[in-house]
């Protein structure tokens, strides 16, 4: 899981590297709150699958 973390987070750095360098705008939220958006979709989620896996 933290290997997967990890290299998600070289491919994003790499992406946005690149995406810079040829001047397009960056494909993810542009602010703090749209990166918080995505985390609770996440983790929004789990909680559902622990809660089906528990009670189930």
């Amino acid at each position: 899981m933290v290997r997967e973390a990890v290299l998600a987070l070289i491919a994003g750095i790499f992406i946005g590297i690149v995406f810079k360098l040829i001047k397009l705008p960056l494909p993810a939220p542009p602010v703090l709150a749209g990166v918080l958006g995505v985390a609770g979709v996440y983790v929004g989620g789990r909680i559902v699958e622990a809660f089906l896996v528990r009670f189930h």
